[in-house]
């Protein structure tokens, strides 16, 4: 009478349901997509933070570049110095500039430091990139000269040039900054990103 080859209670080892040993180096798939939302998540939160933060400085650079308003005042009105003058424009134009240089350095600082971000980065750069353009532009209009007209012309005196109210016409620049943030980081994770390693297909006999 033989031993049996397989211990009682014991699967043989080339069992292919056989459940992994646990212990160190060995991860449960559920744990570690568990671990990697978490990861995703606390990055793309911290990303937000950053990019809403970082509007603070988008609106004192529109501020300090963006051409003047020049107002003057008589003894029954307050009128544009230059009726011809494209200022305004320049205001709105300097804005959406400076928001899609924010955007593109923003997002390829992101993919810099973290290439396996997911949608939840691009996410996070859309939302961040629209509250720091929201923040900037009430930054900008808040440090700005002051939008009570009247009573600035009255303080500067008549026939006196001063600036009119730093003022974003064209809403449509809030978006500049998202949309920039999310084009530049899918390009460049479309460019340089990680790529999933092909299949070993078998050989034919």
């Amino acid at each position: 009478m033989t031993a049996p080859l397989t211990p009682p209670h014991q699967p043989p080892h080339n069992d292919p349901w056989q459940k992994p040993p646990a212990g160190p180096g060995f991860y449960e798939p559920e744990m570690q997509d568990v671990a990697d939302l978490k990861r995703d998540t606390r990055d793309a939160i911290l990303v937000v933070v950053a990019l809403t933060v970082l509007g603070v400085a988008l609106g004192l650079l529109w501020l300090w570049l963006a051409p003047r308003v020049p107002l003057i005042s008589s003894d029954k009105a307050v009128f544009l110095k230059d009726t011809e003058g494209e200022e305004a424009v320049g205001a709105d134009g300097t804005f959406a500039l400076l928001a899609l240089g924010f955007g593109a350095v923003s997002a390829a600082a992101v993919f810099f430091f973290r290439r396996r971000g997911g949608i939840a980065l691009v996410v996070a750069l859309a939302l961040g990139g629209l509250f720091g353009s929201l923040l900037a532009w009430g930054t900008g209009e808040w440090f700005g000269p002051t939008d009570d007209v009247v009573a600035h012309a009255r303080a500067v005196g008549e026939g006196v040039t001063f600036d009119a109210p730093l003022e974003l016409k064209a809403r449509g620049a809030l978006l500049a900054w998202p949309v920039a943030a999310m084009v530049v980081h899918l390009a460049l994770t479309a460019l340089f990103g990680p790529r999933d390693p092909e299949p070993d297909w078998p050989s034919a006999a």
